[in-house]
């Protein structure tokens, strides 16, 4: 299982823009405001990326470009993953990544990571469905997008290999408005699935984080990043330091004020009703 509770992700994904000294940024900014863990992605590019996508002219901060030069300029390889594995052990903090191919899934291996995570969009790819099930390592499964019963044939096959996994509730909106997050999805996922519940969020505030956990969210995933208004698809849809900061203070008191849900008189409660108490006057309450 997950060493605490909420188990808290910082996703890093494609906010590096390509370059590992950005990603090294927010990683220290990770580790430094509290957060259990860090994600990236990986895709193979010749699988991930559409044909008819491929041509099509972007701009971007390195000038006009093909979405497919665009995709590889931001992709990271072995040489990258090498000095973000070697940096996250120099510092002591987790990474993992969400592949998006089976191929990725290959390539991952070699460095045995702790966690394997499922993107919202491979929900219907039985395939590689199957593939990172047979890991058997505690994966994190984004439901964005996905109906009940196709939730149910995953966690099908994730009990059948016998791997542990904790489904996330997500919106696949970036940045997702309040009336979109539907939360109260967490308690009809722990009715139906049991606890192993969490929430992968992509509003650009952090309250719905906070709102997750009092409804029994076990992990929170969150984007991150050095500065919204960056480069990037996902950038508006992340937090920034301020906002880390805020998920990690903010997640351990919500779990203080949920308390245990066991009625008990506190000693000062005591001490003030019996100030308060006249008719009692002297007796013990």
């Amino acid at each position: 299982m997950i060493s605490k509770i909420p188990f808290l992700i910082g996703e890093i994904g494609i906010n590096h823009n390509g370059s590992v000294q950005l990603a090294k940024k927010l990683i220290k900014l990770a580790k430094e405001s509290g957060l259990d863990a860090v994600k990236f992605q990986k895709r193979d590019l010749n699988i991930c990326v559409p044909i008819h996508m491929r041509s099509k002219i972007r701009n971007t901060p390195w000038g006009e470009m093909t979405y497919f030069d665009y995709k590889k300029k931001i992709e990271f390889g072995k040489k990258d993953y090498d000095i973000i594995d070697k940096y996250c052990k120099k510092i002591g903090i987790p990474w993992f990544a969400s592949a998006w191919d089976t191929n990725s899934i290959k390539f991952l291996k070699k460095y045995r990571l702790k966690y394997n995570k499922i993107s919202s969009a491979l929900m219907s790819n039985k395939d590689f469905i199957i593939q990172t099930a047979k890991l058997r390592k505690k994966t994190f499964i984004s439901t964005g997008g996905a109906s009940l019963n196709e939730i149910s044939e995953v966690v099908k096959i994730f009990k059948k290999f016998n791997c542990p996994f904790i489904l996330m509730h997500s919106v696949s909106i970036y940045p997702c408005k309040d009336e979109y997050l539907n939360l109260e999805f967490i308690r009809v996922l722990k009715k139906r699935f049991g606890d192993r519940i969490g929430y992968s969020g992509h509003e650009s505030t952090v309250l719905p984080s906070l709102v997750a956990i009092t409804l029994g969210a076990k992990a929170i995933e969150r984007h991150i990043t050095l500065d919204r208004t960056l480069w990037g698809t996902d950038q508006s849809a992340s937090l920034e330091t301020a906002g880390i900061k805020s998920l990690v203070d903010g997640s351990s008191r919500v779990n203080n004020i949920i308390g245990k849900g066991i009625k008990k008189t506190i000693k000062l409660e005591k001490s003030k009703l019996r100030d308060m108490i006249y008719w009692q006057k002297n007796k013990s309450i």
